[in-house]
């Protein structure tokens, strides 16, 4: 397992390793001790699974605020996946900035996103599925999101036109949303 620091500080992409012979393979996909050693362990509460049928479908930008708010242990099982992030931690060096991994099946990869982050991706294949565990309990009353094509944020989806449903098209913008206060501490 390859634990990689990405560009945003708390956010990781992981590379796993599988072992594989005649029948196929073996792959560990969480080690706690290997993730408490890089200091990335989390107390994961749900494992969730979208499946998506179309290429070029995006979902998100998606996040939940304090006390709710999530880290997120992202894999894409089936198919490809541009996963984006935006860092809205208030008080960050990087408050507004993005990055993007592209998670594959066969790469065998992942991404941790830490909490005070918006997260979306846009399915580069049919019949994608995404796999992600959380470390907070869904609620709804605390959800938010941020618009996909914000100008301020000038994501480079590869779709420009996506399917959305109508709850992301119409997301406010990063100047209308209040930073997510003591999501990351």
């Amino acid at each position: 397992m390859k634990i990689e620091q990405r560009k945003l500080p708390g956010v990781y992409e992981i590379t796993l390793s599988p072992r594989g012979d005649a029948r196929g393979y073996f792959m560990r996909c969480y080690d706690k001790q290997i993730f408490s050693e890089a200091g990335i362990h989390r107390e994961w509460l749900q494992e969730n699974e979208a499946r998506t049928e179309k290429r070029h479908t995006l979902r998100g930008l998606h996040f939940q605020r304090p006390p709710a708010a999530e880290t997120k242990l992202i894999r894409a099982t089936a198919g490809r996946v541009l996963d984006v992030f935006v860092d809205l931690r208030q008080g960050s060096p990087t408050f507004g900035q993005w990055d993007a991994v592209e998670l594959a099946a066969e790469k065998h990869n992942m991404v941790l996103i830490p909490r005070g982050f918006a997260h979306g991706y846009c399915t580069l294949t049919d019949n994608s599925v995404v796999t992600y565990k959380v470390d907070s309990v869904y609620t709804p009353e605390l959800e938010g999101g941020l618009r996909w094509n914000d100008p301020v944020l000038g994501i480079d989806w590869p779709a420009a036109n996506p399917i959305l449903s109508d709850r992301d098209r119409v997301q406010p913008l990063l100047a209308e949303i209040e930073p997510l206060a003591e999501a990351w501490q």
